[in-house]
């Protein structure tokens, strides 16, 4: 008896930096890259500086801009200006997705006349970027955000307290260097934060709308990785083989949101980053659990032949490392290792109940809420950021 062929592959498209060099030892390989790339220079920076002295000496950057926090509309203006005046022609930016993100769109208005707003979503004209952005060399010193391989640059709007993105094919970086032993120092809040945002960079996108085979992939690999992982950095942060395994689902999961979608966490941690000085990662954290325990929910209850409901179970089964796991058996999962890695509750950050209406009217209009597998009702969305304070 000839056994069903699977089904078709859908029709999806895969779009990533154009090249990507991964493993100990290779940032020393961006100091050559970006000469062959151009001859001046523009260096961003996180907000510690000093991580990449290392590379200024031989990189003799013509000009230097540092991001101490999440990229404002004015800084990037006003930086924009200052390369545009320096003629810097490649852009290298080293830190974490704060300053990926900036060195992405500064490099797209090197080359793209005009201001940010231009350009921007949601608060801005929403233009195309209608060139290629100048060269642009990402390295990250964190695992989480996946940023040197997406396709997009966060930019926070004081005055609107919102965030929105600047968002083109021709923003993917022209390579991305991930060196784990460039993580080596973080903090632990840092650790937590962003290796809970890489796992949630992989667990949305395998259940969301838009999933397709390529993403499946990096979640087949990611998510039980950053499983063992991320609980090993946290108890031992040395650990070289821990450190390079959240590398590898960081940048999985980065792949994974540029190709695929993500879905409520995201669609919350929009608003809530415009609203709260709070490092994205750490929004995520403290919603995840609760996120996942809604729409598990929801799709029993009202859609309970929707593969995401098996989907969701199969995650559960890459966390606990148990094949008869249930999809609840991954919330306790998530909420007990929120515990442990003592992920600070909404609330720490100046959430207060009376701000839920305002906070899930915003997060229903976010661009990533449309991936999530189920539509959620107010009380839902309501009910996840109760749970989260």
């Amino acid at each position: 008896m000839t056994p069903n062929p699977p089904p078709p592959a859908p029709r999806f498209e895969f779009a990533t930096a154009t090249r990507i060099l991964f493993g100990e030892g290779t940032a020393t390989e961006v100091v050559p890259a970006a000469h062959s790339l151009g001859s001046r220079v523009l260096l961003v920076t996180g907000a510690s500086p000093e991580r990449a002295r290392f590379l200024e000496a031989d990189l003799r950057p013509a000009a230097c801009v540092r991001v101490a926090g999440e990229p404002e509309i004015g800084q990037i203006r006003s930086a924009a200006e200052y390369a545009r005046r320096e003629q810097c022609d490649v852009v290298v930016a080293f830190g974490g997705g704060s300053a990926i993100d900036a060195g992405k769109a500064l490099a797209a208005l090197l080359t793209n006349p005009g201001d940010p707003l231009d350009y921007l979503e949601v608060i801005g004209r929403g233009q195309p970027i209608e060139r290629p952005s100048a060269p642009m060399i990402a390295v990250p010193t964190t695992a989480g955000t996946g940023s040197e391989v997406t396709r997009n640059a966060v930019l926070a709007s004081p005055e609107h307290h919102l965030k929105a993105s600047l968002r083109s094919p021709f923003m993917l970086p022209r390579l991305a260097v991930v060196d784990p032993s460039l993580t080596l120092g973080l903090p632990p809040e840092v650790t937590a934060a962003t290796g809970l945002d890489a796992l949630t960079q992989l667990i949305e996108p395998y259940v969301s709308l838009r999933a397709n085979p390529m993403t499946d992939l990096f979640a087949t690999d990611g998510i039980p990785r950053a499983a063992r992982a991320l609980p090993q950095v946290w108890d031992n942060p040395v650990d070289r083989r821990a450190r390079a395994d959240m590398s590898w689902s960081s940048l999985l999961g980065g792949l994974s949101l540029a190709n695929a979608a993500l879905g409520a966490v995201h669609g919350f941690a929009a608003p809530l980053g415009g609203m709260l000085s709070a490092p994205h990662g750490a929004l995520c954290a403290a919603l995840l659990p609760h996120v996942v325990e809604k729409n598990v929910q929801a799709l029993r209850s009202r859609d309970g032949r929707n593969p995401a409901l098996h989907r969701y179970r199969q995650v559960a089964c890459w966390l606990t490392g148990r094949p008869d796991s249930s999809a609840e058996d991954g919330v306790e999962w998530l909420a007990a290792l929120g515990r442990k890695l003592r992920v600070p509750p909404l609330s720490r950050y100046g959430v207060a109940p009376s701000a839920i209406p305002r906070i899930v009217a915003q997060a229903a209009k976010a661009s990533s809420m449309k991936g999530n597998p189920i539509s959620l009702t107010e009380e839902e969305l309501a009910s996840i950021v109760t749970a989260a304070l």
